[in-house]
């Protein structure tokens, strides 16, 4: 959740920081953009990287310095050092994104793995809707921009101690590695290895047969067409940063705090999304069971089917009400619908890629990253630099 937050709690710093830099918004609005395509260049390391030499190492050391570079934004002197600071925050923070897709493959069957991505969608999710909240209440205090980074790194530097502490590896392949090291020192015999340990892979190797991976995966119909939808929605939440201020700040003329509220709508329908994704479980796992025990990827896209209704009602129904002479409950109940729709798209994605692909599902992950950062990074220019913005929706 760090890594998504991180996207999003800047972007009610922008108007504070073109301020102080004396650049345009649009300028300002880069270290939001920079960061989505740092979030979408590193998957294409950390997920092959994982599948290599396991996930913990591919995730926890990408992760500190993650939350370095956090701190390096916080502290920079000028307009240049913020966005370089906030593409490498995104690069190495996009670490535990894309991995943990691959962890959830590892440890649960697909009878379980439903509800259990729940949580890791709520994260991913949860951070763009939280941080613009927090991010407003922290511009609009005495601590001012400064401290929304601040308070990413030491949020980042909580997370990776507890990840430190509680975290164990779980890539198959080196837990055999870890077994057949344990029993060399127990039974004495040092011919015993695993065979994933005997295969000594150079970073040209890897490169060559890890690095594409995510790109020939993406070229396949299956993960090409559900990654294109699931990035297309969450394009659309990130659009909605830019969105959001100006629909209920610039039109309604409320402070960035306030402003930022409505973004709980997001949440609302986000959370009625993720127990529709929960009940949904229950459907797969007869369908699971009918089918010899093995996953039936099909089977989790009953709620992308439905949710893909709300969402564009909900979309339409925000666009519509927009004006400020209609109550402000009108775009949040719109933003509710975008929310639910969102959320049972984007989960019902997830399942699919980690179903389909299974022993690879980090590179499919990887690849659905990797497009939908390119969306999430794009979405927000056009809110600004559109002559029709206040039409956008």
């Amino acid at each position: 959740m760090g890594s998504t937050w991180a996207s999003s709690v800047y972007s009610p710093a922008i108007q504070q920081i073109s301020e102080q830099y004396h650049v345009g918004t649009e300028v300002s609005l880069l270290g939001l953009s920079v960061l989505l395509c740092g979030f979408g260049l590193g998957p294409l390391l950390w997920a092959p990287l994982s599948e290599a030499k396991g996930r913990k190492p591919a995730v926890l050391i990408p992760y500190f310095l993650a939350a370095v570079f956090s701190f390096a934004t916080a502290a920079a002197k000028d307009i240049q050092t913020i966005i370089i600071t906030r593409f490498f925050a995104g690069f190495f923070g996009s670490a535990p994104v894309t991995n943990t897709g691959g962890v959830l493959g590892d440890i649960w069957a697909p009878t379980q793995r439903g509800t259990a991505i729940v949580g890791y969608a709520f994260a991913v999710v949860g951070g763009p809707v939280l941080g613009p909240i927090v991010g407003g209440a922290v511009t609009q205090s005495y601590l001012g921009w400064r401290w929304t980074e601040y308070l990413t790194g030491i949020l980042m530097m909580t997370f990776l101690i507890l990840d430190v502490l509680i975290l164990d590896e779980s890539h198959p392949s080196r837990l055999l590695v870890f077994k057949a090291r344990r029993l060399r020192f127990q039974t004495g015999n040092w011919a015993l290895h695993a065979a994933f340990e005997e295969w000594d892979v150079s970073l040209k190797e890897m490169a060559i047969k890890f690095g594409v991976r995510p790109f020939q995966m993406l070229l396949t119909p299956i993960c090409f067409l559900v990654a294109l939808y699931a990035s297309f929605v969450y394009g659309i939440l990130y659009a909605n940063l830019a969105a959001f201020p100006i629909e209920f700040q610039e039109e309604r003329g409320w402070n960035l705090l306030v402003g930022a509220l409505p973004f709980l709508a997001l949440l609302i329908g986000i959370l009625i999304g993720g127990a529709a994704n929960v009940v949904n479980q229950s459907y797969y796992n007869r369908r699971f069971a009918a089918n010899g025990n093995k996953a039936v990827p099909e089977a989790r896209l009953p709620p992308m089917m439905i949710g893909s209704f709300f969402f564009a009602g909900g979309l339409f129904l925000f666009g519509w009400t927009s004006s400020k002479s209609i109550p402000w409950i009108a775009p949040c109940i719109g933003a509710v619908l975008m929310g639910f729709g969102f959320f049972t798209i984007f989960q019902s994605a997830l399942n699919y890629l980690i179903d389909t692909f299974q022993k690879y599902a980090a590179s499919a992950i990887a690849a659905n990253t990797f497009l939908r950062s390119c969306f999430a990074a794009s979405f927000p220019l056009g809110d600004r630099f559109n002559p029709f913005k206040e039409d956008l929706f």
